[in-house]
C-alpha cells in the first residue's frame, strides 16, 4: 500500500495500492502511520509523495462509496470519513519537512485533495488534475474548497470546483495549482533536482520559513511578529553561522 525511503534529510513516500490508490479506512491509517514515523524524524528537510501507479490518486475507494450508501446511516458515516480524510491532510500540511508531490497520472477527487495540502506540486504535462464531485452530487470536503480557494483565487477554484473542470499538467501551472510542469519523460529528473535542492537547505530555516508562510494566510497570527522571533532563533543556530562564515569567505 506504501514504500516509505528515509535517506538524511530526504523521504519519498510511494503510494502503491493498485490499480489507482484508492483512499479506504485502511489506507488512512496507514498514512497516519508512517507520518508518526516521519514527524520524529531528526533533521528531516524534504518529504515527496509519488506513486508508482498510472495514477497518482483517484479518491475515495469506490467499493467504500457503495457501502455507504447501502446504509442507513450512510450520511452520518461519511461525514466521519471525510473528517479523517481531512485530519490526515491537516497533518501533512503541517509537518516540518517540505513536503513535494510528484503528479505522473491523475489526481481527481480525494487525490488531488490529498496533493492540495502539499506545500510544492509538479506535474507532468499529460496530469489529468480536478475535483469533479459536483457531477456526483457531491462537493470536495476533504479540504478542497477551501485550500484551492486559498491558492488559486476565488476565480480559478470556481472554475475547476463549480464546472468539474479536468486540468492538464500544463494548464495547472498557468493557473497556479502546481508551481512546476514538464513533459513526462523529464518528471523524474525535475522532482528529483527540486527535492535534492530542497534537502541541502538549512533545516530550521525551512521549517521557519514553512510554518510563516502559514501565517500569511491567518489572520490571527501577526506573521510579522514571528519573522522577527524566528530570525532571532536561527540568528545563534550553529549551522546558520557555519553557513554564513562560509557564504563570506567565498564572498573575499
Amino acid at each position: 500500500m506504501f514504500d516509505l525511503k528515509l535517506d538524511g534529510p530526504k523521504a519519498v513516500l510511494t503510494l502503491c495500492r493498485p490499480p489507482v490508490n484508492a483512499i479506504n479506512a485502511e489506507w488512512l491509517a496507514g498514512f497516519h502511520a508512517l507520518l508518526d514515523q516521519l514527524e520524529g524524524a531528526a533533521g528531516l528537510s524534504a518529504l515527496l509523495i509519488r506513486s508508482d501507479q498510472k495514477i497518482f490518486c483517484a479518491g475515495m475507494d469506490l467499493d467504500h462509496v457503495r457501502a455507504l450508501f447501502a446504509r442507513a446511516d450512510g450520511a452520518d458515516a461519511m461525514v466521519g470519513d471525510v473528517s479523517e480524510f481531512q485530519r490526515l491532510f491537516a497533518r501533512i500540511e503541517a509537518l516540518p519537512a517540505v513536503v513535494v508531490c510528484e503528479i505522473g497520472g491523475a489526481a481527481l477527487g480525494g487525490g488531488l485533495e490529498l496533493a492540495l495540502a502539499c506545500d510544492i506540486r509538479i506535474a507532468s504535462h499529460k496530469a489529468k488534475l480536478g475535483l469533479p464531485e459536483a457531477r456526483l452530487g457531491l462537493i470536495p470536503g476533504a479540504g478542497g474548497t477551501q485550500r484551492l480557494t486559498r491558492l488559486c483565487g476565488r476565480g480559478i477554484a470556481s472554475r475547476i470546483i463549480l464546472s468539474a473542470d479536468t486540468l492538464d499538467g500544463a494548464t495547472a501551472e498557468r493557473l497556479g495549482l502546481v508551481q512546476w510542469s514538464c513533459p513526462p519523460e523529464a518528471l523524474e529528473a525535475t522532482v528529483e533536482a527540486v527535492v535534492t535542492r530542497i534537502a541541502g537547505l538549512a533545516p530550521a530555516a525551512v521549517r521557519e520559513a514553512k510554518a510563516l508562510i502559514a501565517a500569511a494566510g491567518d489572520p490571527a497570527r501577526d506573521g510579522y511578529a514571528e519573522e522577527r522571533e524566528a530570525d532571532r532563533r536561527l540568528f545563534d543556530q550553529a549551522d546558520t553561522r557555519t553557513r554564513i562564515a562560509d557564504f563570506l569567505a567565498g564572498a573575499r
